[in-house]
């Protein structure tokens, strides 16, 4: 147990509480280790909307530099936030047990959800975006950037009705409002409320210690759906949900792939025997693919690249 290990984060509250709960769990089973926050690009510029800035992993690759520079020797994530092809000499050697997937509204009364009115709701997410304007298509969306902090003190200094956020971060730093709401219509992203840690593949020391903290069911599920989101995707930003959860032997897998306007909408439902599982990610994805996903993400591509 002689070596360090240097766990690599974000410095946003959430971020830091993620590797701390890492850290903790580490020390637990008798390993040393320090933390060493960085900023990220996408913490640095909030400007402008994510899919407007056009990289990905946005959120991770100064943490991948830090890696594979050696100057950390793990970096905790946000799964949602990790690209589903990792760079080369980085891999995946543990996935937490998850928190709650939900998405939930942040509000200042939530009356205008029961009689309709117009409304400003604000979100970074083409996801939540395209979800919300599904259901209230006379509302309008608004760009919301930055950490949980800053996006819950924007919406305080701002006229919007609301805000949308992942519950499990906001239960992870407690500052989840009594009054706020489960929108358990909406489907998250793929391995929305669980945290991913990383290594470098050469790193046999580091590899066997964090395999003690890997939840099983937890790396299925979110293997699950981010094959769907890999295979639907081909690199582009999109309103893309994924859920899978296993329950009795039985795994439960819903995904959505909508317009960026909300206004179209493909999904798909699947229920297979956890023995049959395997693949189920990519079969959805085509399945979605041939429904008419083809022809919608090409859209997609076509209104990013306008953007850039």
């Amino acid at each position: 147990m002689s070596k360090i290990i240097r766990i690599g984060t974000r410095d946003s509250e959430l971020a830091l509480w993620q590797a701390t709960t890492v850290q903790q769990k580490l020390e637990a089973f008798g390993y040393d280790t320090i933390l060493v926050p960085t900023k990220s690009l996408g913490d640095q510029v909030l400007d402008k909307p994510l899919y407007e800035l056009g990289v990905t992993g946005i959120f991770t690759k100064t943490l991948d530099v830090a890696l594979l520079k050696g100057d950390i020797d793990i970096a905790v994530h946000s799964m949602k936030d990790v690209p589903t092809q990792l760079p080369k000499g980085i891999v995946q050697v543990a996935v937490l047990e998850r928190a709650m997937t939900y998405d939930i509204l942040v509000h200042k009364g939530s009356a205008f959800l029961e009689n309709d009115q117009p409304a400003t709701i604000a979100t970074g997410s083409l996801r939540r975006k395209a979800q919300w304007l599904n259901k209230y298509p006379n509302h309008k969306v608004v760009d919301l950037r930055g950490n949980v902090n800053t996006r819950l003190l924007k919406l305080i200094e701002n006229d919007w009705q609301g805000a949308i956020f992942a519950q499990a971060g906001l239960e992870r730093i407690k500052l989840l409002p009594k009054d706020a709401i489960q929108l358990d219509w909406m489907i998250p992203a793929p391995a929305q409320g669980a945290m991913l840690v990383v290594a470098k593949e050469e790193d046999d020391f580091t590899r066997e210690a964090l395999g003690k903290l890997n939840h099983a069911e937890t790396e299925m599920a979110t293997a699950i759906e981010r094959e769907f989101l890999r295979t639907l995707e081909g690199g582009c930003t999109a309103p893309i949900g994924a859920l899978a959860h296993i329950k009795d032997e039985t795994v439960y897998f819903e995904g959505v792939v909508f317009s960026l306007d909300g206004k179209q909408k493909i999904d798909i439902k699947k229920e297979v025997k956890l023995s049959d599982a395997k693949g189920i990610g990519k079969t959805s994805a085509e399945e979605v693919l041939q429904k008419g996903g083809d022809k919608l993400m090409q859209e997609i591509r076509n209104e990013n690249s306008a953007l850039h």
